[in-house]
């Protein structure tokens, strides 16, 4: 295991277009939008071998979203974030990580179901809990007239 100080100047010498930190628990890695796909799979084949995706979910920072995803090493046992942002809130779309990861799967329908993001290359990209029309409940602006469900900032 390495310290969070030896995986700083692992990943900004192996990963030279992120913004690599230490974060208040955990090593954060992040990267453009168009990067993502590329960064993932440089992750899981890296020396470190980051093999299992522990989550994936969203943060709705309006007018922006971010992509957050913990990764760990189970040979190492390092944690890592990576993390991405979407600027276009009218159509939110992102690569899908379950080419990588077959944990991303479930959760980035998750993601879709409560937030509406697009996961571009996903197996199986459908509701789970919802109704195709329902709308996204996680997003900040949210708002169900029939049922009265508003959520404030």
């Amino acid at each position: 295991m390495k310290s969070n100080e030896e995986l700083v100047k692992y990943f900004t010498d192996l990963l030279p277009h992120a913004q690599v930190s230490e974060g208040k628990q955990y090593v954060e890695i992040v990267v453009d939008l168009d990067k993502w796909h590329e960064t993932a799979k440089t992750l899981a084949e890296c020396e470190l071998k980051f093999d299992f995706m522990v989550d994936i979910t969203a943060v709705d920072y309006i007018p922006k979203f971010m992509i957050v995803c913990h990764l760990t090493s189970t040979t190492t046992r390092d944690f890592i974030v990576l993390k991405t942002y979407i600027e276009d809130r009218d159509n939110p779309t992102i690569d899908t990580l379950s080419d990588i990861w077959p944990t991303a799967e479930f959760q980035e329908r998750e993601i879709y179901d409560l937030f509406g993001i697009r996961f571009n290359n996903h197996p199986d990209l459908r509701r789970l809990f919802l109704e195709d029309d329902y709308g996204y409940p996680l997003r900040k602006d949210f708002r169900d007239d029939i049922n009265m469900i508003e959520l404030k900032n």
